[in-house]
């Protein structure tokens, strides 16, 4: 414009400048009137030790293309568009892209120590710390994706020293990049209460991982020496639990993986979503859930998996920043799970409340961190997870110890009472043992009044000898007498024998017959084929398929085949113990206890008892539960049957068998 100007007179001249000069000073103080309030300047004094940095005290620059350089933050139309932090919020709002932060500290009056920043959250992805505004030569670069080697200070969190000089403003900036929501939360700290943080920081770190480390050694040592499953299922929720603690302060970085900071990153990641995990399969364990909860507990499964699907999906691919909220729901349906078994009479149930609703609270002050509210965020609430965890570990110590002593005392009680039926069953044989006696001290009575009798009526005959005849009819008399009470004897025995079978029959009536004794009215799988087939065909053979009433042996044994359609039909067909897995005997005696015991044996016992998972033996349990179900719902049901009727219950038939044996059964009637 000024070679233009040179035509115009020098008064023309002077007017124009003044006139470019004033709309340049409008333009300026529009620009400043429409810029972000400046933030305020933060005064460093001698008499101050430490001083959080309150959100009023720096700027805020968000740099969504991640381009800039610190000159380009300098120009004045980037410089009008920080904002002040107190007036946006305090964390990173947009994954991913660059925030620069502007810090102005003026150090008022001599500095006797150094004073350095400390950036709190540990997962800030990339830091560049500028020391200097006029140059980039200098300049820090750490962060959570670069080894620990790339900070100054090996120290968990970030610390930068600040290069203060008396009577002076300084102006830092900062460039944070996190594929997180992360906050601004920091502190300006000198060198000795920064020293004494260390120690008394440590200090409890290792209070509170030595903990933990105790309480998995003490409940591993208890797993090896006892063998309970929920003693290793605690030990691994333990380590998750540190895990996620070693992640979420830095000290795993810090010692355990210094120069590998993607295992950290994937630490972080996973590790909340490995004691999801751990949590619902040690908590499961404790309430027994599949025994107290059967219906409730293969929901709360289904629900874990999902929600550990969908937080793998939202870690690997979608970045969202909310999974956090995928937590909710599983923990939820767990400690309802708990309130639920604690109402039904678990009393260790109430220590897993207790513990777990000191770590809800814990939970809901990271959440409100997470969200970028921090009126509740001070020393006590972002260390209250570690001390809920602490107390946590320890509450459900002392509960699974309670656990294991509520098992030790219901089988102590059991053996008591297994004593009991044990003595009753060494009555019964004494008395058994005693009769006996007696019946063997009748027969030699017996046996000596024949004896006399046989002498006497021989000296008779020695002494009666008129007649032949007279002696003939004596001798017959005497040898008839000796015939009859030689089948008395004989009768006599097979009631003895009749008698004893009975009796053990009826102790098999009884709740107090072991397998052992089970096993000699029942030895062996063909004297149980054999029971099971007359109890089966007690009322004559039918064919299912044809109505023939007339059958020969089949291969099988015990089996009958129809002698006009073939058909061949087991003993075992159409009964309870169609297709059983295990052997018949043991099924004999399955049956037995959990009839005797009106279905209330529980299938830890029957396994023990039988020698048998306790998968199969809860199926099979079941089953004969249901079996006795409809029998006592058939309209021929006496209370005082017993156990026997309920191996003929035709479960084990199909729909299609039992249509073909109506429509055989119609036929005959027809017939």
């Amino acid at each position: 414009m000024r070679p233009i100007l040179r035509y115009f007179s020098p008064s023309f001249q002077h007017f124009c400048n003044y006139l470019l000069l004033s709309l340049l000073v409008v333009s300026r103080g529009y620009a400043a009137a429409n810029a972000s309030p400046v933030a305020d300047t933060m005064r460093v004094q001698p008499n101050l030790e430490e001083i959080f940095i309150d959100p009023a005290y720096y700027s805020v620059l968000q740099d969504p293309t991640g381009q800039l350089s610190l000159a380009d933050v300098q120009l004045p139309r980037y410089t009008a568009q920080f904002q002040r932090g107190d007036s946006i919020p305090t964390n990173m709002e947009n994954p991913g892209a660059a925030y620069w932060l502007r810090l102005v500290v003026h150090a008022e009056g001599p500095l006797a120590q150094h004073w350095y920043l400390e950036l709190f959250d540990s997962h800030i992805n990339d830091i560049l710390f500028y020391p200097a505004t006029s140059t980039e030569r200098g300049a820090i670069h750490t962060g959570a994706d670069q080894r620990l080697t790339s900070r100054k200070f090996p120290y968990k969190n970030f610390l930068f020293r600040l290069p203060l000089d008396s009577n002076r403003t300084h102006t830092f900036y900062l460039r944070l990049t996190s594929n997180s929501k992360t906050s601004f939360i920091s502190r300006l700290r000198t060198e000795q209460p920064l020293a004494v943080h260390f120690q008394t920081e440590y200090g409890l770190l290792g209070g509170f991982y030595g903990v933990l480390l105790i309480m998995v050694v003490y409940n591993l040592c208890l797993y090896l020496f006892i063998g309970e499953q929920t003693y290793l299922r605690y030990v691994v929720y333990v380590l998750s639990c540190s895990l996620v603690f070693l992640s979420e302060d830095g000290l795993g970085f810090q010692y355990l993986w210094p120069d590998y900071p993607a295992l950290n990153q994937l630490v972080i990641a996973a590790s909340p979503i490995l004691l999801l995990l751990t949590f619902s399969y040690y908590a499961r364990q404790f309430l027994d859930a599949p025994q107290r909860l059967p219906h409730y507990d293969p929901i709360v499964r289904s629900v874990v998996l999902l929600s550990v699907g969908v937080l793998l999906v939202d870690t690997l691919w979608l970045h969202s920043g909310w999974g956090f909220w995928f937590y909710l729901l599983p923990y939820g349906m767990l400690y309802y799970a708990a309130v639920q078994v604690w109402r039904r009479g678990f009393r260790p149930a109430r220590f897993f409340l207790l513990a777990h609703a000191l770590v809800a609270i814990s939970v809901c002050f990271l959440i409100l961190r997470k969200l970028g509210i921090n009126n509740f965020t001070n020393t006590a609430t972002v260390y209250s997870m570690n001390v809920a965890f602490v107390i946590e570990v320890v509450v459900l110590s002392y509960a699974l110890g309670e656990k294991i002593k509520g098992i030790k005392d219901a089988t102590i009680r059991a053996q008591d009472k297994l004593v009991k039926q044990l003595r009753k069953k060494h009555q019964a044989q004494d008395m058994l043992v005693e009769q006996l006696r007696q019946n063997q001290e009748l027969k030699d009575q017996l046996n000596t009044e024949l004896e006399n009798l046989v002498t006497r009526r021989t000296e008779e005959l020695r002494q009666q000898s008129e007649t032949i005849a007279a002696q003939n009819r004596e001798l017959l008399q005497a040898n008839g007498l000796l015939a009859l009470q030689s089948a008395a004897i004989e009768k006599l025995n097979l009631d003895l024998e009749r008698d004893l079978h009975a009796a053990k029959a009826a102790r098999v009536l009884s709740k107090e017959v072991d397998f052992g004794e089970f096993s000699q009215i029942y030895p062996d799988k063909d004297a149980c084929l054999t029971y099971l087939a007359n109890l089966k065909w007690a009322d004559g053979y039918q064919c299912r398929k044809c109505g023939h009433e007339k059958f020969c042996d089949g291969r099988e044994p015990h089996s009958r085949r129809c002698t006009k359609c073939r058909y061949v039909e087991s003993a075992t067909a159409y009964t309870l113990l169609q297709k059983c897995k295990f052997s018949i005997i043991k099924a004999f005696y399955a049956v037995f206890l959990i009839y005797t015991h009106k279905g209330s044996y529980s299938s830890q016992e029957l396994s023990r008892v039988l020698d048998l998972r306790q998968g199969t033996c809860w199926s099979f349990s079941q089953k004969v539960t249901e079996a006795m179900r409809r029998r006592r719902q058939a309209v021929d049901f006496d209370e005082n049957e017993g156990w026997t009727h309920v191996l003929l219950d035709a479960t084990g038939a199909s729909e299609e068998e039992n249509m073909l044996y109506d429509g055989a059964t119609v036929v005959r009637l027809e017939k």
